[in-house]
Formats: C-alpha cells, structure tokens, sequence
C-alpha cells in the first residue's frame, strides 16, 4: 500500500509537458499564480485577471503622442492604405482609441460591442465605464501587415489650456492598462513642437513601468534643415532627460513617416537609415511574442509575490476587535515603513515594490479586515513556477524561434505587406544598389568598369604562372589602412578557389570589396553572387 502511494507521488511531481510556450503560460497562470492573485485581491489594486485572448493575442503596437505629431498618419504609412474611421489633421482629429485589427470584413465595431467579444482581448477596459467605451473602437480590415500585428491609436494628448479639459475617463489608467500587454509602445515627438505638457507628462509616468517596451520618434524631420535638426534633436533629449528620470540616454529614431516628398531632401539617407532600423525593431515583434508575454509573466508573479507580503502584513496588523478604523488610517500613513520593513525581511527588491501612493490611495476603499493573512504554501507554488516551470518554458523557445524563421511565407515570424515589403521587394530599400548590392542584376560584372587599375597594381606585384602570393598581396591591401581583421576578411571572400593566392580576377574582387569598405559601406558576410568572376563561377556551382 504504501509503495503505491510513494509511486502515486513520483507521477504528480512529473514536470507538466507543454505543447508551445503559450500553452504552457495559460496552465502555469490559471494553476499557480492565479489562486495568489485572487486570495489578495491582486485584481483590485494593480491588473486584471489575465484571459486566454491575453495569451493568444497577436503582438500590438501603442501610439502615444501629442495631438499633431502624426500618429495615424504613422499607421497609415505602415499600412500603405486608409483604415476604417481613419481622421487626419493638423487639430486633435483622432479622438479615441482606435484598435486596427485584421480581418476578412471591413468595417468597424464600437467599444461597448468589443469588449463583450470573448475572442479579443478587450473585455477588462468594461471598468473604465461608458465614458470610455463611446471613446473606444475597433477598425476592422484587410491588409497582410495586420496578418502579424494590431496597431493601437490614441487621443492626441491636449496641451495648454485644453489639457484642463476633463475627457471623463481616466486616460493615463487606460494607457497603462494598454502599455501592460503591448509589445511596442512608441511615443512620437513633431520636430517643431517638443514641449511636453502636463498630461503628456503623466501619459508617460504612466507607461513608466514598462521601459523596455518604448521607442522614441522624431517624426516630421524633413521639415526642417540639418543644422535645426540638430538642435531638435538636443532640445528633445533634454525634455526626455527630465521626464524619463533614468541616466541612459533614450534611443531616438529620428524620420519622416508619410508619403508625401521630403522638403529638405539632405538628410534623406538618415531617414531611411533610421527607417529601417524601426522596421526591424518592429519586424521581431511576432517572433519574439511569446518572449514577451513571458517576461510580463514574471514581472506579474514578482509583483503579485510582494503585493501578498503587504496585504498579508495589514491583516496582521490589524486589531481584533476595537479601534479598526484609527488603525486602518495609521497603517496608510506608514505604509512607506511597512515597505522597508518588508525588504528587510524577505531581501525584496526596491524595485519590485508598487508605487507607494498609489497603493495608499487604493487602500483607503478597502476593508482591511477582509484581508487574508499570509499563506505561504500559495507563494512557494509561484516560486516553484518560477524556478521550474518558466525556466522549461524558457528552454522551449529558442526552438519555436527557429522554427518559425524557417517556416515559409506568412509563417516565418516576420510582418510582411505595406511599408515593409520595401526593404524587400525593391529597387528602392536601403541599401539597394550600393555597397556590395551595386552590380545585382546587371549582365557585366560590376568590377570590370574598374579592372584596368587593379590590372595595372597587379602586374608590379610579380605575379608568378599569373598568380600572387599572399606575401604580395598583403604589402599593397595594408595601404588601404583597413584593419587586418577586415583585410583578412576581404582575403577569404576574394580567394575563391581557395589555393592561397589570388589570380587577376580574385585580385581585382578584393581590391572592390576594400573599396566598398572605404565608402563606408559593410563587407558581405559571404559573397553575392553577382560579385563572383565570371571565370570563378563554375568553381563555386561545383562546390
């Protein structure tokens, strides 16, 4: 009998298997974390309970900034197309919060209709009342780009006296609701209207918590010159400095996101630079997704650990029978010493603490004799989820990453259609026809307009059977100044049939690709084809 029983025990203590991170995420959430939550009205104070819509949500983008600074057009630009209820202008246009969402049917659904939707993840801003809802919808329709993501528009934020406007709902509460299940939030700056204004100020402190997620850009850049742009630039990293509080320096993306033609057309190859450095950003949003719910799975744990510690010690703190009241006041005002104390005891984290006087405004409407007192079989669960079921997860998705990069088509992780495709699919991505691109396509090799020069270099290095040595070679290619690490580089790709020295045709490859370096543009990783010799080519077919 009791072998049986020792056998039963060694079957539950087998780790759970999962198939995908997502899947496993929802069981260890519902099983583990969720009970904690609930026992200590983890709800109430910081998040709502999480859905399977939460776990299963496509990634989603935030737009945050000041009316004018050219969200939707942002959107719109990303799309290459209008979306339902779409409203561009120079005034506060956008006047809700807009969720574009893929879909075969076009059109758009109100908030009071969206958040009823059990198969979107929209169902807890119901607490955000009407006033909110009749300010929320969904733009529904068909574009391959919204195959990968949804794009969240926001409020142009007021400034001036139209800031004093009450819009009767609580903005900065919905924007943290937002920024906790984004994967990108981006916060855009006009070139020409960097003040930042109160609610544009607590906008951000409200989205403060979640650092990793921001990107900063400087949108409309082509309206000014280079030497304006410049100071912009400056003004706008002191204005962040002040708000964002932290001592590293934000990384700003610094463009012009619409199609219309550039005014000053000089900085055009900044923009496309920094163009393509967002997209790519962007570009590993649904590869990277169940990373990301993974990490805010953690922060939840961790923060719903500590929340436990607190909530438990009010219990504990509490008379039994007189006095409720005066003590329930006391226990408010010290709660900053109840917060050091906690450190001590359980060598928690400054950081993983809640905001302190948010806390204390939220404990005034709470009974504390409802709390209940610590039970610490529910925090060890979470810390064996953390210890053990996250770190499985954790394994599981360098493998689901690889996967879906070699899935084909739609399915390989990466956004596909509108703005993206031009990084791709033409002549005009970054990059394209420069560097070692130059030559794709065309019928003549691309080094033959020069090869006359590197014939001539050629000849006064004393090639033997019309061969070099690597001796030779190295005494002119050091006269380019390039570091040897990069010459050593150019020499592996340019000795093609790999003998250890180069003929006329593997001298004048490499003497193109130092110049390639010397332009400023990189040296390929492995040789395009179009840059082989002709006479090389069927070497490298052969090999």
């Amino acid at each position: 009998m009791m072998r049986w029983l020792s056998d039963d025990n060694k079957r539950r203590k087998e780790p759970e298997v999962f198939n995908n991170v997502v899947e496993g995420l929802k069981k260890v959430y519902k099983s583990k974390l969720l009970p904690l939550e609930e026992t200590y009205k983890f709800h109430d104070f910081h998040s709502p309970q999480l859905d399977e819509p939460d776990f299963d949500a496509k990634p989603m983008i935030l737009l945050i900034g000041q009316y004018s600074t050219g969200k939707t057009t942002f959107i719109r630009y990303l799309l290459e197309q209008d979306f339902p209820g779409i409203r561009i202008g120079p005034e506060p246009t956008t006047d809700r919060f807009i969720a574009v969402m893929g879909s075969e049917q076009e059109g758009v659904i109100p908030g009071n209709a969206l958040v009823v939707d059990p198969k979107k993840q929209f169902r807890p801003l119901t607490k955000f009342g009407n006033a909110f809802l009749n300010r929320f919808q969904c733009s529904h329709m068909r574009n391959p780009v919204l195959d990968s993501i949804t794009i969240v528009d926001t409020p142009g934020i007021l400034s001036g006296e139209k800031q004093r406007v009450d819009r009767g709902y609580d903005f900065a509460g919905v924007l943290e609701w937002f920024a906790e299940r984004v994967d990108r939030i981006i916060l855009l700056f006009d070139a020409h209207k960097l003040d930042i204004s109160d609610e544009f100020r607590r906008a951000i402190e409200a989205i403060k918590g979640h650092d990793d997620k921001i990107r900063i850009v400087l949108n409309k850049a082509d309206m000014i010159d280079h030497q304006q742009l410049m100071r912009v630039y400056g003004a706008l990293m002191w204005s962040l400095g002040k708000v964002l509080n932290t001592p590293e320096v934000a990384r700003v993306y610094i463009g012009s996101f619409w199609d219309q033609p550039l005014q000053f057309d000089q900085n055009r190859r900044l923009f496309e630079l920094e163009e393509m450095d967002l997209f790519r950003d962007l570009q590993l949003l649904p590869r990277n997704a169940a990373l990301r719910k993974l990490n805010d799975l953690i922060k939840r744990a961790r923060l719903a650990k500590v929340h436990a510690y607190i909530i438990s010690h009010l219990k504990k703190e509490m008379p039994s029978m007189f006095g409720k009241d005066s003590k329930k006041k006391d226990l408010i005002n010290k709660l900053p010493e109840t917060f050091a104390q906690l450190q001590r005891e359980h060598q928690i984290s400054p950081g993983d603490f809640p905001d302190v006087k948010r806390m204390q405004e939220q404990l005034q409407h709470q009974d504390f004799t409802k709390f209940h007192a610590l039970r610490p079989k529910l925090l060890e669960t979470v810390d064996q989820m953390l210890a053990q079921d996250i770190a499985r997860l954790m394994q599981m998705i360098p493998t689901e990453e690889r996967e879906m990069a070699a899935s084909p088509g739609d399915a390989d992780g990466n956004i596909h259609g509108g703005a993206f495709e031009g990084y791709t699919e033409s002549p005009f991505g970054v990059g394209r026809g420069e560097g070692a691109d130059a030559g794709r396509g065309e019928h003549e090799w691309v080094v033959e307009a020069k090869k006359y020069e590197y014939d001539d270099k050629f000849s006064k290095l004393n090639p033997i059977n019309g061969k070099i040595s690597g001796a030779a070679a190295k005494s002119e290619m050091v006269k380019s100044k390039l570091p040897n690490t990069v010459l050593s580089k150019i020499w592996k790709l340019a000795d093609i049939d790999k003998d250890g020295m180069l003929d006329t045709d593997e001298w004048a490859l490499a003497n193109h690709l130092m110049q390639i370096k010397l332009d400023g543009h990189e040296v390929p990783v492995t040789l395009p084809d179009h840059l082989i010799p002709p006479s090389k080519r069927t070497i490298v077919e052969g090999s």
